[in-house]
């Protein structure tokens, strides 16, 4: 990475703040929007944050329909029938309420509104063929950053795998970014969602493409998270936590839409693929041992996450202070309910070959930031299988 070589680039604009859901109709009306389409999912309507957002709309004059089928990895059929929705009812702008999987299956349905086909045949390498129906994203988790990413994954039933649009006119028009809507996050979302947001962080600064822009978002925000993640896990309503929580997943989520992220996000996503696992359960299972794997290969940079994270590296040398780097993420991790591997439902050993293939396959392998291909990844699975939690 040259700090005289590189691209950054960011069209999103963010309203920040708690109350900033009040907002949202403005932004809404200034984008030109009269006909709006929520996309969520039915736990976000069953805590009455949908009809929190509805009101919203309404003191707006905006008509709006709901759109509420998505999963907690969103389908391929999900998003078709969400674009068929908002054809059928006449929107013109969509708003993707919830976690990652509901923003990015409101990203993928204005995606096939306009440009029609599959989301398959949106598939990266794939360039959108025309701009998407305008989005406006609103999380309600400090996890995925799909607010302020270009990109949308969504599974693919059929082939077990996960898809990845990726176009820069993918960008949601405007990120309304509200600390208070995660207060009635449980203790178990807001924990797997919080290390997701940290592994976003992580990869981006430790993979191959990282640049001086994205470094420091980075570090702001693995800081951000590691110093807030067991107080919101402990206390939901603790506002400051909540705050840098949010803002620490946002950073992470523009830091590594500009680089890539690695290793730990091919497994994760083989994982959710095959086994339905949450997204932020697989990162954050196998964070530190690919960590582990992969910090020979830049020490420096590896202890400087350690630094971020908050351990004190005085006297250490670099090799050292990322070994306690990743004792620090196994501690975290283990601290606020991360399961072992073992302990995740669904998984077969004797289907590791095909995981380790399907990793090694993952558009993202090449950024990672020591070489790895099938046999350093069925590896990583066997190790991680037969591990047993730590002590904290």
């Amino acid at each position: 990475m040259s700090a005289s070589s590189f691209v950054f680039q960011h069209s999103t604009k963010v309203r920040f703040a708690p109350g900033a859901v009040k907002e949202l109709g403005t932004e809404l009306r200034m984008l030109g929007g009269h006909h709006v389409l929520v996309v969520c999912d039915e736990g976000i309507r069953e805590i009455g944050i949908t009809d929190k957002v509805l009101g919203v709309l309404d003191e707006a004059d905006l008509d709006v329909d709901v759109f509420s089928a998505i999963s907690e990895n969103p389908r391929d059929r999900e998003c078709a029938e969400a674009a068929a929705a908002a054809k059928e009812c006449g929107a013109d702008i969509i708003v993707g309420l919830g976690g990652g999987s509901a923003m990015d299956a409101a990203k993928a349905a204005a995606v096939l509104v306009t440009n029609g086909k599959r989301v398959q045949d949106w598939d990266a390498p794939a360039r959108l063929a025309r701009e998407p129906m305008p989005t406006v994203c609103v999380p309600t988790t400090s996890g995925t950053g799909s607010e302020v990413t270009f990109v949308s994954v969504i599974t693919d039933d059929d082939r077990r795998y996960k898809m990845c649009i990726q176009d820069p006119a993918l960008s949601p028009r405007v990120a309304v970014a509200d600390p208070e809507l995660t207060l009635s996050l449980s203790p178990g979302l807001t924990a797997s969602t919080g290390v997701d947001a940290l592994t976003h962080a992580i990869e981006a600064y430790t993979c191959r493409l990282a640049e001086p822009v994205t470094d420091a978002l980075a570090l702001a925000a693995i800081s951000l998270i590691a110093s807030s993640l067991e107080a919101a896990v402990a206390n939901g309503d603790d506002i400051e936590a909540r705050c840098n929580m949010m803002l620490g997943s946002l950073m992470a989520g523009v830091a590594f839409v500009n680089t890539d992220v690695g290793s730990v996000h091919c497994i994760a996503e083989t994982l959710g693929g095959w086994y339905d696992i949450p997204h932020g359960i697989a990162n954050a299972v196998f964070l530190a041992d690919v960590l582990e794997f992969n910090y020979p290969a830049d020490p420096v940079r590896h202890a400087r996450v350690a630094g971020a994270l908050g351990v004190d590296c005085s006297g250490m040398t670099a090799e050292d202070a990322s070994m306690h780097g990743i004792a620090e993420i196994r501690r975290l991790t283990r601290s606020v309910g991360i399961p072992v591997f073992s302990e995740l439902a669904r998984v077969d050993p004797l289907e590791f070959e095909d995981l380790a293939r399907a990793a090694a396959d993952h558009i993202c392998t090449p950024s990672n930031a020591r070489d790895i291909g099938y046999e350093e990844y069925l590896g990583l699975l066997e190790r991680a299988y037969v591990a047993t939690a730590p002590e904290i």
